[in-house]
């Protein structure tokens, strides 16, 4: 049966499950609720789905939250090797005159990675966040290269840097698209420095204390919540990307990370993300569909040693629908015809789409979940054959 989105290719029908792609398609309903704020974007990372969303592709100024960017930057370089956590790094007259939001270093100082690291993120300093971008890049001009390859590498086509901390600069502009894919790729690709965007307090010693509180005031609320970022200039608004985990009846941990900007207080970006994210945990129902290596469809493996491969995901397949619309769920295995072995374990032989309502919810990549080794040259020769024929 040939699908009418693809009439090259053959379907199957499926209830399948497998790590939906990052499409950014808003679900029709339910709608959200009222949110102030000039832009927002509420993406489920469990399921790679946007459930809300407004004027996610319009240009805003970043703020602090470019701090996301550079502490990519440098979690990489740490994994990499290029610095480690104890390695302790000079403070610059450059960064020591950093107006903004600071850490409190000077020029006397030796600081240690994982230091500047918290000065950065808790306190959003902009002394540390020169010192660590000097540190990775050199100078902070070559930072800032690196960190503009970085976002086109992640996919953030409307984002440009000019600077490692967030001030105020013609051209320093991102989307709240853009912030989305920057915070699931952090969270995904970094695990191991997420405890720093969850540190409620912490101040360096001979600091002021009273610089020492996060200014995420979600973590002090929601014990679910555990990042990410805030930032504030007088153009931007005030701003927050915040994601919270939560367990979810039949699926497990769910994760969230809202995208809020432009809003009118510091207030107000923490309720309306509260708001936001509440909201996303109780208008949708939750579906697991498959487990991670469960086969979800057997198609024909032509001149295979095997007379089938299977497909599937390695990881379990989640989706969301609105409440409600749980159990109304249609699912299409599309894949191209034939598929002619051999097939390595992981390679992508398909795609399986999730339809509620006749909307499509989701698409996840299928791949094989088995090597299938060529046929011998006779059983390649009869299925040369049979393809001919058919």
């Amino acid at each position: 049966m040939k699908s009418s989105l693809m009439p090259t290719l053959r379907t199957w029908a499926a209830a399948a499950l497998l790590v939906p792609t990052l499409a950014f398609a808003q679900l029709a309903a339910p709608q959200p609720p009222e949110i102030a704020a000039r832009n927002y974007l509420l993406f489920d990372v469990t399921t790679g789905q946007v459930l809300a969303a407004k004027d996610v592709d319009a240009p805003v100024e970043q703020a602090s939250l470019t701090k996301l960017m550079t502490g990519y930057v440098v979690f990489d370089a740490l994994r990499n090797k290029k610095i480690t956590l104890e390695q302790t790094m000079p403070v610059s007259e450059r960064a020591w005159k950093m107006p903004g939001s600071r850490m409190f270093i000077d020029p006397k100082m030796q600081v240690k990675v994982d230091d500047l690291l918290h000065g950065m993120i808790v306190q959003s300093g902009n002394d540390a966040t020169m010192a660590l971008a000097e540190a990775v890049g050199g100078t902070a001009e070559n930072f800032v290269r690196l960190m503009n390859e970085q976002a086109k590498a992640l996919g953030m086509a409307n984002t440009a840097y000019k600077n490692p901390e967030g001030l105020t600069e013609p051209g320093h502009t991102t989307t709240a698209k853009d912030l989305s894919i920057l915070a699931n790729r952090l969270i995904k690709d970094f695990p191991e420095y997420m405890h720093y965007y969850s540190t409620k307090q912490w101040f360096y010693p001979g600091t002021p204390k009273s610089n020492g509180t996060n200014r995420n005031t979600l973590l002090f609320r929601d014990p679910t919540v555990d990042g990410l970022k805030t930032g504030h200039t007088n153009a931007a608004g005030y701003c927050l990307v915040s994601t919270a985990k939560r367990q979810v009846p039949n699926a497990g941990e769910r994760r969230l990370i809202s995208i809020l900007l432009g809003a009118a207080s510091d207030r107000d970006r923490a309720n309306e993300s509260q708001k936001l994210l509440n909201w996303g945990y109780t208008a949708f129902d939750t579906v697991k569909l498959f487990d991670g290596g469960q086969a979800v469809a057997t198609p024909k493996a032509w001149k295979g040693a095997q007379d089938v491969v299977k497909i599937g995901s390695v990881a379990p397949i989640v989706v969301n629908v609105p409440a409600g619309t749980g159990g109304k769920l249609e699912t299409q295995v599309v894949s191209q015809e034939p598929l002619i072995a051999p097939f390595t374990k992981g390679q992508k032989l398909g795609t399986l789409k999730v339809m509620a309502g006749g909307q499509q919810v989701a698409e996840v990549p299928l791949v094989a979940l088995d090597d299938v080794a060529e046929a011998g040259i006779f059983g390649r020769a009869w299925d040369a054959i049979r393809l001919w024929i058919k």
